[in-house]
């Protein structure tokens, strides 16, 4: 197994408050090893990523709501997720491995429902988890029993190929990294232009992360912001945040988060824009309270 570069352990407060219940629509779960035993063939580990670390770097950032998302390091064991949640508390939700979809029983899937899980991510090819044509259909039953969202991790070179078994859905579904676009096309890269294309659909959100790993430029990533920006123009209502902690599978040292999260504060220089991308619409998709409406 390849060693990665680890999170930055020192974040520093962005420069810019968030508005309270603001919420990190993805991040990770890693460890201890002992505790959460790495699947077979897995394609990489994160050392010391605990939901201790997250809840810490959560409190820096100013973040007060946050979703969990079960790495494919674990495959279809979804403990951490399962301990995550219980440590976070109401506060937080959960995304499965669609491969759980596949293998656990009823009382499983359940059990991850009654936790606070939420939704199901389909991962991109290369992460060893592969879901036949047979396997994403049972799944997308299993997702409409439950009333959960679908969750599709792009790669930049078959993007198009792997969305198209969710292009239909009646359930929501939320194209992570913006669906890794080339900023070298621009507006007219051919991921950008479907995933426009979709957000007109009205069911398909997506998430305004993995900045820094889509840039062709390097820090400070400007060549990403038009693109974020034509997305925030389509779907202002269907865009959410999150900061891909602990950056697994990084081949360089990930920024501070921080600096990730003031970069989102560049695609989105309106404060009533930065509302709906960190609370209103995270609110909407994830179940939580609406600000004003019990929320914590």
């Amino acid at each position: 197994m390849p060693d990665y570069f680890p999170f930055d352990p020192n974040p520093r407060t962005p420069s810019v408050a968030l508005p309270p219940l603001s919420c990190d629509s993805q991040f990770h779960v890693f460890g201890p090893r002992e505790r959460y035993p790495v699947q077979p063939g897995a394609v990489y580990e994160m050392p010391s990523a605990t939901i201790e670390r997250a809840l810490a770097l959560h409190a820096t950032l100013g973040l007060q709501r946050g979703v969990i998302v079960q790495a494919t390091t674990y495959g279809a064991d979804h403990q951490v997720v399962l301990d995550g949640l219980a440590a976070a508390g109401p506060n937080y939700r959960g995304c499965a491995n669609a491969s759980v979809l596949k293998t656990a029983p009823e009382s499983y899937l359940d059990r991850l429902d009654a936790a606070g899980v939420r939704g199901a991510r389909f991962s991109r090819a290369g992460l060893g988890i592969t879901l036949s044509p047979q396997d994403i259909d049972r799944a997308l039953g299993k997702v409409r029993e439950l009333g959960w969202y679908v969750k599709v991790q792009p790669h930049p070179d078959d993007f198009l190929t792997a969305i198209a078994p969710f292009e239909k859905l009646d359930v929501p579904v939320v194209i992570d990294h913006m669906g890794r676009p080339d900023p070298q096309r621009g507006l007219d890269d051919p991921n950008l232009r479907k995933v426009l294309e979709l957000l007109d659909t009205g069911t398909v959100w997506v998430m305004l992360s993995l900045g820094e790993k889509t840039s062709k430029a390097g820090p400070p990533w400007d060549d990403v912001v038009p693109l974020a920006r034509a997305l925030i123009e389509a779907a202002p209502d269907r865009c959410i945040w999150g900061s891909d902690w602990p950056h697994p599978v990084s081949t360089r040292q990930p920024p501070n988060d921080a600096d990730l999260m003031e970069l989102l504060f560049r695609y989105a220089p309106d404060e009533e824009q930065r509302r709906r991308i960190f609370v209103d619409n995270p609110a909407a998709l994830f179940g939580f309270p609406a600000a004003g409406e019990g929320g914590q």
